[in-house]
C-alpha cells in the first residue's frame, strides 16, 4: 500500500483518464527541423518577389518617365561607353580611366549574358501579373533574368573608372544605383538579379584593373 504521507506520481491524463493523448509524455527529443539550401533559396525568393511587387505596387508617376528613359538609355551600356568617350578627351588619366572602365564593362558583359544567364536560367518576371504601370515599360528580353547585365556592367564601370579617378566615384556610383533600380522599376528584374549584377560589376572591375596595373608594370620594367 502507498504511504498516505507520501504524493502519488502519476501519469498525466485526460478527463476520460486516457494517458496516450495530448497531456501523455513526450516519446523522446524533438529533432529540429532541417533547413536545407533549397528551402533557403526558396525563401530568399519568396523575398525577392515580394520586394518585385512592393516596387510595382508603389505609384510614382513623377519617376517613371525618367526611370523609364535610363533604362532604355543603359542598353548596350550606351551612358558608360559615351562617358568613355568623354574621358579619353580629357588627357593621360582620364584616357586610362575610359579605357579601365570600357574593359571593366566588356568583362562584366560577357561574365554576364554568356556566363550567368546561362547557367541560372531564371525566367523574367511576370510584368501583367504584377500590375506594373504600362507608362514604366520598356520592351521584355528575351535573355534570362539573372543576373542583370545592365547592371553588372554600369556597376564595372563606375567601380573602374572611380579607382582611377576618385572624384568620378561618387557621381558614376549613384548613376550606377539608378540604372540598377531603374531595371525593377520598369518590370523587366527582380532586385536579386540586380544585386547580383552589382556582385559580378564589382568582381569584373577588379578584375580589369588587375590586368591594367599588370600591363602598367610590364611596359615600365
Amino acid at each position: 500500500m502507498p504511504d498516505p504521507g507520501k504524493e502519488v506520481m502519476t501519469e498525466p491524463t485526460d478527463a476520460d483518464g486516457d494517458t496516450t493523448g495530448p497531456l501523455a509524455p513526450a516519446a523522446g527529443p524533438v529533432a529540429p527541423r532541417r533547413r536545407g539550401p533549397a528551402a533557403v533559396l526558396g525563401d530568399l525568393r519568396a523575398v525577392d518577389g515580394a520586394l518585385y511587387a512592393a516596387v510595382a505596387a508603389t505609384p510614382t508617376p513623377t519617376l517613371d518617365r525618367a526611370l523609364r528613359r535610363l533604362s532604355h538609355a543603359a542598353d548596350r551600356s550606351k551612358i558608360s561607353l559615351g562617358i568613355a568617350a568623354a574621358l579619353a578627351a580629357a588627357g593621360p588619366r582620364p584616357r586610362r580611366a575610359a579605357l579601365v572602365g570600357v574593359g571593366a564593362v566588356a568583362v562584366a558583359s560577357a561574365s554576364a549574358n554568356l556566363l550567368g544567364k546561362r547557367l541560372v536560367r531564371r525566367a523574367r518576371p511576370d510584368r501583367e501579373a504584377a500590375r506594373v504601370t504600362v507608362g514604366r515599360h520598356v520592351p521584355m528580353p528575351t535573355s534570362a533574368s539573372f543576373p542583370s547585365g545592365h547592371t553588372a556592367s554600369a556597376v564595372a564601370f563606375a567601380v573602374a573608372v572611380g579607382v582611377v579617378l576618385p572624384g568620378a566615384a561618387v557621381p558614376l556610383g549613384v548613376l550606377a544605383g539608378a540604372v540598377g533600380y531603374s531595371r525593377v522599376h520598369t518590370g523587366v528584374h527582380y532586385p536579386g538579379d540586380v544585386a547580383a549584377g552589382a556582385v559580378l560589376g564589382v568582381a569584373s572591375a577588379t578584375a580589369a584593373l588587375t590586368a591594367s596595373s599588370a600591363v602598367v608594370a610590364a611596359a615600365r620594367s
